[in-house]
Formats: structure tokens, C-alpha cells, sequence
């Protein structure tokens, strides 16, 4: 008898179809698997050097970025995203209290950005954190007011998004500023605003970009970079100058064009081996695999990139609740944006605007952020039933 009561909680577990394991997404997992080992070949393929002795140093600490990623997307996927919900307010302040610490002597300044705490072995960037905060906390806001938007609760929705997206543009991170301000107006048009909201909204965003972007909250550099797509082709001296704003752009471009069909074969193309695009492991990663893989490379990855955003799509239509469709949503925004900026300023149609592409360029807090925020979508889908 102890026997078989010993056994009855094991087959009570079988026969519970609604249990969260039992519908975990591999196909979603699979996917960002395959871009994540990619990407550690790419970041070694652009930063190991011309010839040997090669180095494998960021090559080794992106594997540890992967992995502490893998870990922590994994502790997201296991906690019951209804508490997530319920600790909204903490992980918003916590968010706060780190991107106003970083603007302190206790932050950084790394290539013109206020926006990294030193921890000896990498940099933590607290806005790739805060942005999975963000999408935490405004889809559990929006899912107290049950699709019922009025002008009052989306200027308190856009007040609680306003406060991180001022905090980081204040870091002189434009780049992660853009990808918080795309996540907000997709899920405030979920949540149920108004067309006509949005289009003030629109309007709105253009008027503070071309403020930002005439005034001096950005240094002539960032102004140069995110504005020399549109003169590329009248200017040719950028092309014969490193100093000129246009010069990674044309490097980029030389790559992925001398990547042709189907490539130089893995370590085998001439630009990435000797290091001529700058940046190339973490803002132009997209080149490597272009040089290297080619126009069917690159539509592979790109499909992949479609795979992930088709199995979020499908876990916001399943979500169980308002919470979890607006958190799928907020991550789908987050990563189709981030994936179209960074593959189309490698292309020239996109401001270079330091967006990395997720889960393939080199950086500790982007790739955790990443992997995060994967959790939480494999987290809603996984409980869909229970």
C-alpha cells in the first residue's frame, strides 16, 4: 500500500495535462538556440584575428553571456508570471533606482554613454534590463484598466513609460531610447488606444525626435551617425576617410556585398578576418554573417529571426489573460524592432543607431535582457491552461 501512495503523485503528475511542462515551446527555444550558437561563431569569427595565434577571449565570455542568459531566462520561465504581475511595482522602482544610479559617479562612461556600471569582468548596462521592466510593468498596468484606454490612463501609461525613456536618453543612449519608444505605442494600440490617440502620439514622436536630434542633448557624432543614410550616396568622400560618419556604413556594405550567393565559407571572408568593419562582434554582426554565409545565409538567420517572432505572436494570441498578451506583445515590439534596425543600417536603410541584434551580437547585458524576456514568453505559453 505505501508502495502504490508513494506512486500516486507521480501519475496524478502524468495525468495533469495542464502542467506548465508540459507545454514549453521548442520550436521557440530551438530557434533562439540556433541564433544564439551562431552568434558565438560570428563574434569569433570577427574577433579572433587574421591568423594564429587567434584570440578567444570575447569569444569565451559571449559563451558565459549565453549561458548566464540561458539561466536567467530560465528562473523567468519558471516563476508564475501572475506574481510577476503582482511585483510590477517593485520591478518597476527597482528599474528606476538603476538607471538613475548609473547617471551617479557610481556609473560610467563608455564611448559617450552614462549608461554602464563597471563590474571588473564586464559592464552591466542597466537600460537592456530596464526594457524587460518596462514591458513587465506597463502590461500589468494596462491590464488594470481591461482594454478600456481614455485620454487619462494613456497619459498615465505614457507618464510611467516616460520616466525610463527620459533616464536613458539622459545616459546619451539613443539607440536603446528607440527601442523603448517602439514598445510602447504597440502595446498602448493592443491595450485598446485609439487610432486617433496613436496618431497624436505619432506626430508627438516626431516633434521630439527632430528636437532631440536639432538641439544639443546628443553629441555631433550620434547626430552624423544616425543622419548619414540619407546623404550616402551624395557624399563619396565618407568613403575614403575613417574618420568620416559614413565610413562604417560603407564597410558594412562592402562586406555583406563581397559575401555574394552563398559566401567566403565560415572564417573565410577577407573584411571580417582582418578587422576592417568597426564594431563588427556587437552593432555590425549582421556583416559577418553576410560575408561569410551570404544572401542565403543571411535570409536563413533572417528566417529564424521570423520563426521567433511568429512563435511570440502566437503565444500573445494564446496568453491566458490581458497581463500576458500585452508582456508577448511588448517583447515582439522590443525584438522586431531591434532585429530591423541592426540588419537595416548594416544595409543602409536604417540609422546607425547602436542597436545590437539580439541573441548574435557580442554584449553581456544585451544577451541576458534577451534571453529574459524569452522567458517570459515561454512562461505565459506554458501556462496557458493552468
Amino acid at each position: 500500500m505505501a508502495t502504490r501512495g508513494n506512486r500516486r503523485p507521480m501519475a496524478s503528475l502524468r495525468r495533469d495535462q495542464a502542467a506548465p511542462w508540459r507545454h514549453i515551446d521548442w520550436v521557440l527555444l530551438g530557434a533562439v538556440g540556433c541564433v544564439a550558437v551562431l552568434g558565438l561563431l560570428m563574434v569569433f569569427s570577427a574577433t579572433r584575428g587574421a591568423r594564429p595565434p587567434y584570440h578567444y577571449s570575447l569569444a569565451a565570455k559571449q559563451l558565459l553571456f549565453v549561458v548566464l542568459g540561458a539561466i536567467a531566462g530560465g528562473v523567468v520561465a519558471l516563476i508564475d508570471y501572475h506574481h510577476l504581475r503582482d511585483w510590477a511595482v517593485f520591478i518597476y522602482v527597482g528599474a528606476m533606482v538603476m538607471l538613475l544610479a548609473v547617471l551617479s559617479p557610481l556609473g560610467s562612461n563608455i564611448k559617450g554613454h552614462q549608461g554602464w556600471f563597471d563590474l571588473g569582468m564586464f559592464q552591466l548596462q542597466p537600460s537592456e534590463l530596464a526594457k524587460v521592466a518596462m514591458i513587465v510593468s506597463i502590461g500589468a498596468l494596462a491590464a488594470q484598466f481591461r482594454g478600456e484606454l481614455d485620454v487619462r490612463r494613456i497619459i498615465v501609461l505614457l507618464v510611467a513609460a516616460g520616466i525610463p525613456i527620459g533616464l536613458v536618453l539622459l545616459q546619451g543612449d539613443l539607440g536603446t531610447t528607440l527601442v523603448f519608444v517602439a514598445i510602447v505605442p504597440t502595446v498602448l494600440w493592443v491595450a485598446g488606444a485609439r487610432p486617433r490617440h496613436l496618431a497624436v502620439l505619432a506626430v508627438a514622436g516626431i516633434i521630439v525626435a527632430t528636437g532631440v536630434l536639432t538641439s544639443g542633448a546628443l553629441h555631433q557624432y550620434q547626430k552624423d551617425r544616425f543622419t548619414v543614410f540619407l546623404t550616402q550616396d551624395s557624399n563619396p568622400a565618407t568613403s575614403q576617410s575613417q574618420k568620416g560618419a559614413g565610413y562604417n556604413l560603407d564597410q558594412a556594405k562592402i562586406t555583406i556585398g563581397h559575401g555574394g550567393l552563398l559566401g567566403k565559407g565560415l572564417f573565410g571572408g577577407s573584411q571580417t578576418r582582418t578587422g576592417q568593419v568597426p564594431e563588427q562582434q556587437t552593432d555590425f554582426i549582421f556583416t559577418a554573417v553576410g560575408e561569410q554565409f551570404g544572401f542565403v545565409g543571411t535570409g536563413m538567420l533572417l528566417a529564424l529571426y521570423g520563426l521567433i517572432i511568429m512563435r511570440i505572436w502566437r503565444t500573445a494570441q494564446l496568453a491566458r489573460d490581458d497581463f500576458g498578451t500585452y508582456v508577448c506583445i511588448g517583447v515582439l515590439a522590443m525584438l522586431v524592432f531591434q532585429i530591423f534596425e541592426n540588419s537595416g543600417m548594416n544595409m543602409g536603410i536604417m540609422p546607425i543607431a547602436g542597436i545590437p541584434l539580439p541573441f548574435l551580437s557580442y554584449g553581456g547585458s544585451s544577451t541576458i535582457a534577451n534571453f529574459m524576456a524569452i522567458g517570459l514568453v515561454l512562461n505565459i505559453g506554458s501556462r496557458r491552461f493552468a
